[in-house]
């Protein structure tokens, strides 16, 4: 785990995974958006689809943040073949990390032998992308919210995601129901959702844990780093 006494803002920005998913997205907003991703020096850039991702690429080129997009949005209720089409435009629009939503609603219906094959199809697919398995864990129980994220690291998926932030974002003990189901796998963690006052619960999430948030706000949250540090939150600067 980082040693976030050590972290200024600079370093703080590869916390974040930067999104633009409003509805009215426009190309402008993608643009403004991945010069707050490089700005903040964020992990990666989102669009809510591949639509954007040349965009993305080119306002990207010569960083180091990551072209993302989504997957499956809202609830992850696409065939799995069809997921598997938009995974593959994706890597080929240009996209290095890419966020899957689990079927929820076979998730629901204890169908897991469906679940287990997606996650499996889009590993395949995504190639040699970063892959992300998004739970949406408001819509499912304890004990489903634990056997989702074994699935995800049965599925050799790189990050294991809170929710995909349209709806309502994970509790703090939803989040450590996924820490504990993954400890002693290599499957890092993602929460997306962070809600108001968003600065001090994404940092929370963070010292819980978290190696990446997702959010629309990365900028409040990294500019709250310092406020977070005075209400003792987050560990004072120490050099």
């Amino acid at each position: 785990m980082t040693d976030l006494s050590k972290l200024d803002k600079h370093a703080a920005g590869k916390f974040f995974d930067h999104a633009v998913l409003p509805k009215q997205t426009t190309e402008k907003d993608i643009r403004e958006g991945c010069k707050e991703a490089i700005k903040y020096n964020c992990a990666a850039m989102y669009s809510a689809n591949p639509y954007y991702t040349p965009i993305i690429k080119e306002e990207l080129k010569g960083t180091d943040i990551l072209i993302g997009t989504g997957i499956g949005f809202p609830f992850g209720s696409q065939p799995s073949a069809v997921k598997v089409f938009e995974t593959e435009y994706a890597v080929k629009a240009g996209c290095t990390v890419i966020d899957f939503v689990i079927n929820v609603g076979a998730m629901k219906y204890k169908n897991f032998d469906v679940v287990q094959q997606e996650l499996k199809d889009f590993k395949k697919a995504a190639g040699n992308c970063i892959t992300k398995a998004i739970l949406e864990v408001c819509y499912l129980s304890d004990e489903e919210i634990e056997l989702g994220a074994k699935m995800v690291a049965k599925a050799g998926i790189d990050y294991c995601k809170t929710s995909t932030g349209q709806f309502e974002g994970p509790t703090m003990q939803q989040f450590l129901i996924i820490k504990k189901a993954l400890e002693g796998t290599p499957v890092k963690l993602k929460v997306s959702g962070v809600k108001f006052p968003r600065p001090q619960n994404a940092w929370c999430f963070i010292m819980a844990g978290a190696e990446l948030i997702g959010t629309r706000s990365a900028p409040e949250i990294i500019e709250g780093l310092e406020m977070c540090r005075e209400i003792g939150i987050v560990p004072k600067f120490s050099k």
